[in-house]
């Protein structure tokens, strides 16, 4: 079981590269959207509509206006095939993992990538229920998830084991769990308010790469909006895993609640910069790349807390 897993690994690496081709596709042969969609009810929802773009500007088919393409509008839904396939297999990976282990896969650091990147999958799949016109950032996380899956795969890979004793508690289920599902959200969130920049960018007249990509994003509202609630949700995961769940396993554990372990540092570290973020999102004197410079610093400190403080430190946590 353990190497079906490991099997299954390598086929969602290649269904996510698969998709995100599709996706790169659809993107590049793809007409800029009218407008910012927002559901409906939302605040925003209603208002007027983007100018249209100058004729110049505008996407031209290859061919003739009147011939058919049907291979351009089969990308979308091979794109969308893909993306759900790799998800099914993303799926099936970890519980596959799950079950040759006899425990919850989220024992190593291995196991917490797998399983960060599964939650960050089936947040965007609910960003795409609610903003369809989130579906072709599907390309971009795609891309992360292939990043994420390779480095898990090649460079932080744990054979299937045991526990280490000072995991072998209940408290895994509920102290881990929270920060997995919290990291897959903030990760969403990363890539959204990424592109948020990049669409700010290039709404101001900004040239050359990235925001040539700008032209053809969802509206600076929803991508905005978009982010803003998933770190919204993430958030309190964050701060029940951080701040309250460690705390109290720590004690359990190690006879103390916080002794300025690498990893507790780092993520309270984590957790200030996320407050900081959400705080500034509700002052309206702030400016909004401002707050988006915010949760890209949240982000980095996450990849901290994640990468730097188990691979560069030594703590209580190494074991990770």
């Amino acid at each position: 079981m353990a190497a079906f897993s490991d099997q299954l690994l390598v086929v969602t690496i290649m269904a996510y590269l698969a998709a995100m081709v599709c996706y790169a596709a659809e993107y590049a042969f793809s007409a800029r959207p009218a407008r910012a969609l927002v559901p409906s009810g939302a605040p925003g929802a209603g208002s007027a509509p983007e100018p249209p773009e100058p004729p110049a500007q505008r996407d031209r088919p290859d061919g003739p206006p009147d011939r058919p393409q049907p291979a351009r509008a089969l990308l979308p839904w091979a794109a969308r095939g893909l993306i759900l396939s790799a998800a099914a297999v993303h799926l099936a990976t970890v519980v596959t993992r799950g079950l040759a282990a006899e425990r919850v896969p989220w024992g190593n650091m291995y196991e917490y990538l797998l399983t960060a990147t599964l939650v960050a999958t089936g947040a965007w799949l609910w960003s795409v229920t609610r903003y369809p016109a989130m579906r072709k950032l599907g390309i971009f996380v795609a891309m992360v998830n292939v990043l994420l899956l390779g480095l898990a795969g090649m460079v932080v890979y744990t054979p299937v084991g045991p526990l280490v004793p000072a995991l072998d508690s209940y408290w895994l289920l509920l102290h881990v769990t929270a920060a997995i599902t919290a990291t897959g959200l903030f990760l969403v969130g990363f890539v959204t308010i990424v592109l948020y920049l990049v669409r700010i960018g290039h709404d101001r007249g900004r040239q050359g790469f990235p925001f040539t990509l700008g032209r053809k994003l969802p509206g600076a509202e929803t991508l905005e909006r978009v982010s803003f609630r998933l770190h919204a949700i993430g958030f309190p995961l964050w701060t029940f895993a951080a701040l309250i769940a460690g705390p109290i396993w720590a004690e359990a554990a190690w006879g103390r609640y916080w002794g300025w372990d690498p990893k507790e540092v780092w993520a309270f570290i984590t957790w200030i910069v996320y407050a900081a973020y959400l705080h500034a999102r509700a002052t309206p004197s702030v400016r909004r790349t401002v707050v988006a410079a915010l949760a890209v610093a949240g982000w980095l400190a996450m990849l901290m807390n994640l990468f730097g403080v188990n691979l560069f430190f030594e703590g209580l946590h190494s074991y990770a």
